[in-house]
């Protein structure tokens, strides 16, 4: 099964220059819980901002290209590969960015879990697909403000 996992601002803004650009404390223990356990997919982009590997986690990297293959993280270079092994699997596996990688694989997506920021940022750069939300189901798991933003994590659940 395919999931995806991503915080957008009002406009679905996801980043600026290959960095997030809201850091709510309990979104990232949201998505810690969430992923762990799990397979995430990540373009090169995205694994290049992390401060280090996802611990606990089997790391997907989307690329033409070797990025490094050791225990925790593997090069993939279509996204045939994730979709012939995951589509139909009862594992969850999880997109977590950038908006390319979030792009191509929207279409499969089961599951979207969004933490939707009530806030918008003029000079992003990187933005989550649009979707028909007319199209999934959606559920509230959690609200609240962090410094002046109201926030809400929400799940969608393809109908």
């Amino acid at each position: 099964m395919i999931s995806m996992i991503a915080s957008v601002g009002k406009n679905m803004e996801l980043g600026r220059k290959n960095s997030l650009i809201w850091h709510i404390p309990d979104d990232m223990k949201f998505f810690k819980e969430t992923t762990m356990g799990h397979v995430v997919v990540m373009g090169k982009n995205t694994y290049d901002s992390l401060p280090g590997n996802l611990p606990g986690r089997t790391m997907l990297v989307l690329n033409t290209s070797k990025i490094l293959d050791n225990d925790n993280v593997q090069t993939i270079y279509s996204v045939d590969e994730i979709l012939e092994k995951y589509t139909d699997s009862d594992e969850e596996v999880f997109i977590i960015g950038g908006a390319s990688v979030y792009s191509q694989f929207i279409q499969y997506a089961s599951i979207l879990y969004l933490t939707e920021i009530d806030d918008e940022c003029i000079d992003a750069d990187t933005f989550f697909p649009s979707f028909d939300k007319s199209k999934w189901e959606k559920q509230i798991l959690y609200s609240a403000h962090y410094k002046n933003n109201f926030y809400k994590i929400c799940k969608y659940s393809r109908i």
